[in-house]
């Protein structure tokens, strides 16, 4: 695919990531879902409020973010909408977010979902907790 270039369209994003974190790095990163999770959000419904990534024996995964079922009727009662889903990312990112994840005062958050091409990816980032002081400057600005 030498010269061709991807259409980025984001269909979810962590809009108040910004206001609660200082970012420090980001990553992407592809996402394991569900056919009917991709159709879901190419309706843009979902969300990232409160969901955050682990990472637990050797993989990484967003927890808390929800995604509706695109067809709520034909849906399987077993349908989790805020399951743990996978990122895809080489050994060596996932092992420095796992360096970064046990530093203490840094967090992982996915800050937004978007397409590109015809793949689901998520734009994961390292951030860092703001404090008072740092909101009222945000403010000033």
């Amino acid at each position: 695919m030498k010269g061709t270039i991807l259409f980025r369209m984001v269909l979810v994003e962590y809009k108040k990531a910004f206001l609660k974190y200082a970012p420090v790095e980001s990553f992407a990163a592809g996402l394991e879902l569900f056919g009917g999770e991709v159709k879901s959000l190419r309706n843009k419904l979902g969300s990232l409020d409160g969901s955050r990534v682990v990472v637990r024996g050797g993989e990484a995964f967003i927890v808390g973010m929800t995604i509706p079922a695109y067809q709520p009727v034909n849906a399987p009662k077993s349908y989790d909408s805020e399951r743990a889903r996978r990122l895809l990312l080489t050994k060596k990112d996932i092992a420095y977010l796992a360096d970064a994840e046990s530093k203490k005062g840094l967090t992982i958050i996915p800050l937004e979902v978007y397409t590109a091409g015809r793949y689901v990816k998520a734009r994961v980032a390292i951030v860092r907790g703001k404090g008072k002081e740092d909101h009222r400057e945000d403010l000033k600005k």
